[in-house]
């Protein structure tokens, strides 16, 4: 089920962070293709287009999975079609620069993206924690596995 939001339910996409190591890496690398004028915004491309687009639209987010662990999100603005190189057409998740961190939250290796409901997506962390140094990965994923963080 999803939660209403105004008139309209809202969707989040999962997503893997390949070769980011933490949530700066993530920041650092989308600073620097903003700042070589490719993009004015973050945009990750793939293959597919989500399918629940209105829903996704609505007010949902990108959730950024780091070495197993939910720790960020990033709210999906549009989706724009991208041809690459290779002349197949690919969508644009175009993205807010704002990167909200998350509790963390433990997720399995997947390939792709999945669609992850309001009700299962983990609860953003207060700005003020947002620079607080990290805790060992395994006591964050044990107090994310018995709902203490």
């Amino acid at each position: 089920m999803l939660r209403r939001m105004g008139n309209s339910a809202h969707i989040n996409l999962v997503k893997l962070c390949v070769g980011a190591q933490q949530v700066e890496d993530l920041t650092r690398w989308q600073a620097q293709r903003m700042a070589s004028g490719f993009y004015d915004q973050p945009v990750h491309v793939t293959r597919m287009r989500p399918k629940k687009e209105a829903e996704l639209l609505a007010g949902g987010s990108l959730y950024w999975v780091f070495k197993g662990v939910i720790l960020a999100r990033q709210r999906v603005v549009r989706l724009d079609e991208v041809r690459g190189e290779d002349g197949v057409l690919r969508c644009g998740i175009v993205l807010d620069p704002d990167i909200i961190r998350t509790e963390p939250a433990p997720r399995r290796a997947f390939q792709g993206w999945r669609y992850l409901t309001p009700e299962d997506a983990p609860r953003d962390l207060p700005a003020s924690r947002g620079f607080e140094e990290e805790l060992p990965e395994t006591l964050a994923r044990a107090l994310s596995d018995i709902g203490l963080r």
